[in-house]
């Protein structure tokens, strides 16, 4: 019965460290999406462009800005929540909040399979 114990242990373990690992990913892709917006509106002078405002992507084409805040911000939401649930999930304390953080990592898992096949995709 020990070694279950321990074998559980260091899957708590393991799992709060992926967490925190995919929460940081989310923080640091989020801030350069919302900091590619905020040197956008730096840089662009107005009445420059007509239409939408947008950014020109090699891997997605133009990319509008609002999707960029709005993806953007949500990864920061969903990076912190999961770095939180990862220092929960190594401290064994609170299940809940360690469960949200890994579900709130899957977004990262996600994005990166679909930026993987798309770059992929263009060589």
């Amino acid at each position: 019965m020990a070694s279950n114990s321990s074998h559980r242990r260091g899957l708590l373990t393991a799992g709060g460290i992926l967490s925190i690992m995919g929460g940081v990913f989310e923080v640091i892709g989020g801030g350069i999406m919302v900091g590619l917006v905020i040197a956008h509106r730096q840089l662009l002078r107005p009445g420059s462009t007509t239409g939408r405002p947008g950014i020109n992507s090699g891997l997605f084409g133009p990319v509008e800005l609002i999707w960029l805040i709005t993806v953007g911000v949500s990864l920061l939401v969903l990076g912190i929540i999961a770095t939180v649930g990862g220092v929960s999930a190594i401290r064994k304390r609170i299940f809940g909040l360690s469960l949200a953080g890994a579900i709130c990592t899957l977004p990262s898992v996600i994005f990166g399979l679909y930026l993987g096949a798309g770059a992929g995709a263009l060589t």
